[in-house]
């Protein structure tokens, strides 16, 4: 561990994983380097304060929810700063840039949630989900305490159930747009929701209440001219966005 503030974090070991594209039926590898990756998601106070805040260490706070992608961009910036650590990202108007090179605060790439989320484990869980997930089964109404229940190989707790989570990575920017991706159900959703694999989206604007973010830490590149990393890129992104033909009815590609 270190970081050792009221934010625990753990350092995720390199590895491949393996993502999906149901919508267009393909695969693909990625290769990861090691980065560092909070144990659990950002706090209601901690996002109030617009930075980590002084706590017991142990302290179990309710994770934030109903955050938008934007506002979890934001925080991010800001906790850095308050750290005098580069932001991570280039904020302005509708448009958010990540620099690949900055140690600041970011959202994971999907590729690294699912590392970080899978703890060394190959199945769609690190562990039977009563254990280690607050989901429909538990009857609640509201999100838990974190760090409630078992945390996973890497130290990770909360990565299935409770809130959803916000990647950095668009969702499908062919037929979604800017959307973004979300990860690891909530404390309302059934059984299959809470899968390790499952992917939804939303709008960077958009507010549900079920929705939080865990945040990474650590450059991913050296290079000047990176678009992107850990599995992301914007070139990747654009090339995918780009469609022959007529438009279906209802898709709305990244412009």
């Amino acid at each position: 561990m270190a970081y050792t503030h009221c934010m625990q974090f753990s350092r995720i070991p390199p590895g491949l994983v393996r993502l999906t594209d149901a919508r267009r039926g393909t695969e693909r590898h990625v290769a990861l380097i090691s980065f560092w990756l909070s144990t659990v998601t950002v706090s209601t106070t901690d996002l109030t304060a617009g930075r980590f805040t002084e706590t017991t260490p142990g302290d179990c706070s309710l994770p934030a929810a109903g955050v938008k992608w934007r506002e979890a961009v934001t925080w991010c910036n800001s906790a850095s700063e308050h750290e005098g650590l580069q932001p991570a990202y280039l904020i302005g108007g509708d448009t958010v840039q990540w620099n690949p090179r900055a140690e600041g605060y970011r959202l994971p790439t999907e590729a690294e949630w699912v590392h970080g989320s899978l703890g060394g484990s190959t199945g769609p869980r690190h562990g039977p989900l009563d254990q280690i997930a607050w989901t429909e089964e538990d009857g609640t109404t509201g999100p838990q305490p974190s760090a409630g229940k078992d945390a996973n190989a890497y130290g990770l707790f909360d990565t299935l159930g409770n809130v959803w989570e916000w990647c950095w990575d668009r969702l499908d920017p062919a037929r979604y747009g800017d959307y973004r991706v979300l990860k690891g159900g909530g404390w309302a959703d059934p059984r299959w929701s809470c899968r390790v694999g499952v992917r939804r989206g939303n709008a960077p604007d958009a507010i549900v209440d079920d929705v939080g973010f865990r945040v990474a830490r650590g450059a991913v590149s050296l290079s000047k001219i990176a678009d992107g990393g850990q599995g992301w890129s914007e070139h990747a992104d654009r090339q995918r966005a780009k469609l022959d033909g007529p438009l279906p009815v209802g898709w709305t590609p990244l412009k």
